[in-house]
């Protein structure tokens, strides 16, 4: 399991299994967010056994699924999980690609500037310049 940096308390990364959960704790990740929809693929474990899992090694969670482009109360969803954090979080889905695409969007909901969000995503590896607001 590859966790990416968006910053010091942000990560992202692709599917976790619930057996990762205990070492995401001992990594100091205190809340698990799951952007994926259940059943996108096969195989896939459901929302209610990451939860489970996160549950038991004593870490926050939260379902947020993004299919396709991120609706309004997704992103407003993802933002009042992001300010109820106390500690570390690691949001994933298949690739860590939507995870941080919903990250920065809520980041930019919350007043952070575009330039910084979008300096951040490129340092992690993740060109985020055609979904971001315009600048003005």
């Amino acid at each position: 399991m590859k966790l990416i940096p968006l910053g010091p308390a942000m990560f992202v990364a692709g599917q976790v299994d619930p057996a990762d959960m205990p070492e995401l704790a001992a990594q100091g990740i205190t809340l698990v967010i799951n952007n994926r929809p259940d059943g996108e693929e096969p195989g896939q474990p459901s929302s209610a056994a990451v939860e489970e899992a996160a549950r038991s090694a004593g870490l926050d969670y939260r379902h947020i699924p993004v299919a396709g482009s991120a609706a309004h109360d997704q992103v407003e969803a993802m933002s009042e999980a992001l300010g109820e954090a106390e500690g570390k979080v690691l949001a994933f889905c298949r690739s860590g690609t939507r995870s941080a695409y919903l990250w920065a969007m809520a980041r930019a909901s919350q007043g952070e500037a575009i330039e910084s969000i979008e300096a951040r995503a490129s340092a992690a590896g993740y060109d985020l310049s055609r979904m971001l607001p315009a600048r003005h």
